[in-house]
């Protein structure tokens, strides 16, 4: 699996933030071509900071990834991030390795 994160910063207004995320931005981001899970959270800091929201997208593997990333899809998607009024938002990319436990 392979997967692209975004975390964000906290928003100006969280209540518009989380609005237009759910009613705007999540449609968008669902129509990306392979992708396979979206899952997003609200994490706690455990002893420092931590981002308002970070996003999974998972993808079955590094051509699935590619092609989303090149989408038109992916550019309307990302075009609608970038009007956020949040602190900050990173984003990056990496194969997913499971342990055996």
């Amino acid at each position: 699996m392979h997967r692209i994160t975004i975390q964000y910063g906290a928003p100006a207004d969280p209540e518009a933030f989380e609005r237009h995320y759910t009613e705007v931005h999540v449609p968008l981001a669902s129509t990306l071509p392979g992708l396979r899970r979206y899952v997003r959270s609200h994490p706690r800091g455990m002893g420092g900071d931590a981002p308002y929201l970070v996003a999974e997208l998972w993808f079955d593997d590094a051509d699935a990834l590619k092609a989303a990333l090149k989408s038109p899809e992916m550019a309307e998607t990302a075009a609608d991030a970038q009007t956020f009024d949040v602190a900050s938002m990173t984003t990056f990319t990496g194969e997913v390795t499971e342990t055996e436990l």
